[in-house]
């Protein structure tokens, strides 16, 4: 059972009417006919020599190649390839495919393919390949490159994406001979960013898979139970949606509806998370089981849902109209749950042929209908996200930052809020009035002075909710945006608008304010003010980030296009490959282990980090001999070094290229008391991937102070992690703790 239930699951769905293997693998397929067939069947006129000419070019110039598992390496292309035809892509965009990974695995060019394939082809290959290696920039610095990359080509030619998807897709399915760390790092990745992106995008048959594929990899054990206990329980399942289908078949045919009815499967991870989220069992799960019903039109959806409510009593607060109001993915819907036969809840899906094929396809059905001059009129509007995208993203000088700005803004859920004349805008989870108002104009989020929200005053950091009616209160005496709104904006449009209007008010503002943020950041990391820097310091620095001068360095800090965390973590203390973070910190060594650190001319000396300074990767650092015990590495600002009058026994030291190990951190975090606090500083650190090891806290005087020793990996994850926990409610002062 345990090695079949994954394989049991998704036949069940198959046999339902469901769509879990329509995007069906084929194997011991290696040449171009599987996807020229499935080609013609979406484009009968369709250009099945050129495609045949693509496949061609490229197995000549992957020959010898071969995949990690074993496999000849043109396998991967043609998988692609016919994945894109099976979505109904047009001929270029599966040409493109079988070319892709040619320009980066191979000795031909990007130029080569111009010349052979034409410019169209040869722009989407240049979208889909990576960048080059390069130095200094640590692997998440040059995998967060790559996806905005990826983004920049999308804006210009949304089928660079869906290439990508697919190639994604692929690489998942053969995910599992990869070694253990890979399948990890690329299915937390593809969870992250993929999947949501598919989602977004409205490609559910991709976005389903994707899912449920990093899902059995980053957590196999929750993956193997829960397909264990679905296909334990399949054969019930099947009958009774079979049963409930015949029913509502029937009572539809007496009403006059002509209808066509399939089960719908909901997908491992989707189960997986609402359990979790709602803290309930796989039975009250209410579309765990469901009928999909489609049907001719609009009014039709709603008859059936007439139907099916007065077959079964519907389940109050279980019905969605995304008829009325589409989701932000264009995926339009009726979705109700009842009481089915013998009181087991199960979800009805409404939806017309054209909802269908955008619910399945998503964006990808545009080129459906391109074919023959039949354009999608609303193509555009359906992107309007990816154009908001690219608007602010140019003034987003980090890689880093970007992709985490997608995870926050882009792919988490959304909420629908109204204007007062009934206009319906979309926001990301946790948006505020302030994200509102920019949405509406620029010059009314930086006019504004309140919000109502249902006809109510509520501060400027209030939660919207979906439904909520939002009113902006402003005024033309307004002088402008207060930097305390750049921790209140959950969007990156409103973000980067506050910014430019920093950006031009007067520069000695922004450079004092700079300075500020700078002097505060080294006093709580590296327990140092900003006094101690020196100029030649600070001018390499600049140097680094690209900035004209000094000043101009501050002014950036200013008005936060730049953050004090990252300026501190290129201080003079080591370059960016030396800070680069591994994606799993490996376990803990010893404490006499040379990881990280190497005394300078004495190779295999037993090494140990002070418990008085407790250095990290990106502190200056000094060796001290110890009689018997090698050599203990402590920050070179540490008293116990300083102060030592033995200055013989102090040697060089520095950090390795590559940090296996984590370093245990003290720090201090003071706040006014109240009930929860110790439990929001904890879930903080938590949520950043940081182990805790110990932590204890204490009251004096209303104000509460906890300290907590922290495993980090480098001056970066902890100057993140202080970042974070300033932004606790109640917090006043977060610091370094211990010299």
């Amino acid at each position: 059972m345990t090695q079949n239930a994954a394989s049991d699951h998704a036949g069940f769905a198959a046999r339902i009417g469901g769509v879990a293997d329509r995007l069906r693998p084929q194997r011991n397929k290696m040449d171009a006919e599987p996807a020229i067939e499935e080609l013609l069947r979406h484009y009968p006129e369709g250009d099945a020599e050129l495609v045949r000419r693509a496949y061609a070019y490229a197995a000549e110039a992957h020959e010898g190649q071969r995949r990690v598992s074993g496999g000849p390496y043109i396998e991967h292309p043609a998988a692609v390839a016919l994945l894109l035809a099976q979505l109904g892509m047009d001929p270029a965009t599966i040409a493109a495919a079988m070319l892709h990974d040619v320009p980066e695995d191979t000795s031909r060019t990007s130029d080569d393919i111009r010349r052979e394939f034409g410019d169209e082809i040869a722009r989407l290959v240049e979208g889909v390949t990576k960048l080059s290696q390069f130095s200094g920039k640590s692997s998440d610095e040059h995998q967060a490159e790559n996806i905005r990359k990826m983004f920049l080509a999308m804006a210009d030619d949304l089928r660079v994406v869906v290439i990508k998807l697919a190639d994604r897709l692929h690489n998942m399915r053969t995910l599992g001979a990869m070694p253990i760390d890979k399948q990890h790092r690329i299915a937390k990745q593809t969870m992250e960013i993929y999947a949501p992106l598919a989602h977004r995008l409205g490609i559910w048959q991709i976005k389903w898979e994707l899912e449920d594929l990093s899902f059995k990899y980053t957590e196999p054990d929750r993956y193997r139970e829960l397909a264990e206990l679905l296909a334990s329980r399949r054969g019930v399942r099947e009958r009774y949606i079979d049963r409930t289908m015949k029913m509502l078949e029937a009572e539809l045919k007496k009403a006059g509806v002509k209808a066509e009815l399939s089960g719908r499967p909901k997908h491992l991870w989707s189960i997986a998370e609402k359990m979790k989220r709602k803290h309930i069992g796989v039975d009250q799960v209410y579309d765990l089981l469901a009928v999909r019903v489609i049907v001719a039109d609009v009014p039709t959806c709603y008859a059936v849902l007439g139907v099916a409510h007065n077959l079964w009593p519907p389940i109050p607060g279980q019905f969605d109209d995304y008829i009325a109001v589409p989701k932000n993915n264009m995926y339009q819907s009726l979705h109700t749950a009842v009481m089915g036969p013998d009181g087991q809840p199960i979800e009805i899906q409404v939806r017309t042929h054209d909802m269908h094929t955008l619910a399945e396809y998503g964006i990808a059905a545009h080129w459906r209908y391109k074919e023959g001059g039949k354009g999608d009129a609303n193509y555009e509007s359906k992107l309007a996200w990816v154009r908001q995208l690219m608007e602010w993203q140019h003034d987003v000088a980090d890689a880093t930052e970007f992709v985490e700005s997608l995870k926050v803004d882009v792919f988490q859920d959304q909420v629908f809020v109204f204007t007062p004349k009934g206009e319906v805008k979309d926001l990301p989870s946790g948006a505020t009035p302030i994200d509102f108002a920019y949405r509406i104009h620029t010059d009314i989020g930086h006019r504004t002075i309140g919000a109502k929200v249902n006809g109510r005053i509520v501060p400027l950091d209030h939660k919207l909710q979906s439904g909520d009616i939002v009113e902006i209160v402003t005024s033309k005496a307004a002088r402008g945006p207060s930097r305390d709104w750049l921790t209140m904006v959950r969007t990156p449009g409103a973000r980067e608008k506050i910014r430019q209007w920093f950006k031009k008010q007067h520069r000695e503002e922004n450079v004092a304010h700079g300075r500020e943020l700078m002097d505060r950041e080294l006093k709580r990391i590296a327990q140092r003010p900003l006094s101690d820097i020196s100029e030649a310091d600070l001018q390499r620095v600049t140097e680094i980030l690209n900035m004209h001068d000094i000043d101009t360095l501050f002014a950036s800090l200013g008005y936060g296009a730049l953050t004090a965390a990252q300026v501190v973590t290129r201080l003079g203390i080591v370059d960016d490959h030396q800070l680069a973070i591994p994606e799993v910190a490996p376990p803990q060594p010893p404490p006499t282990a040379r990881g990280g650190v190497r005394v300078k001319g004495v190779a295999e000396l037993l090494v140990r980090f002070g418990v008085c300074c407790s250095p990290v990767p990106g502190d200056p650092v000094s060796g001290y001999i110890t009689r018997g015990r090698g050599v203990t590495v402590h920050r070179a600002d540490c008293t116990n070094v300083r102060g030592s009058a033995e200055a013989e026994r102090i040697v060089e030291v520095e950090w390795e290229g590559t940090v296996a190990r984590t370093y245990p951190v003290a720090i201090r975090v003071d706040g006014w008391d109240r009930v929860g606090f110790i439990r929001d500083v904890a879930a903080v650190i938590s949520e950043n991937g940081v182990q805790m090891v110990s932590l204890s806290s204490n009251v004096t005087d209303k104000t509460a102070t906890v300290n907590a020793t922290l495993q980090v990996t480098s001056v970066e994850q902890l100057s993140r992690v202080l970042a974070k926990l300033e932004s606790v409610r109640d917090v006043f002062t977060v610091s370094r703790d211990g010299r």
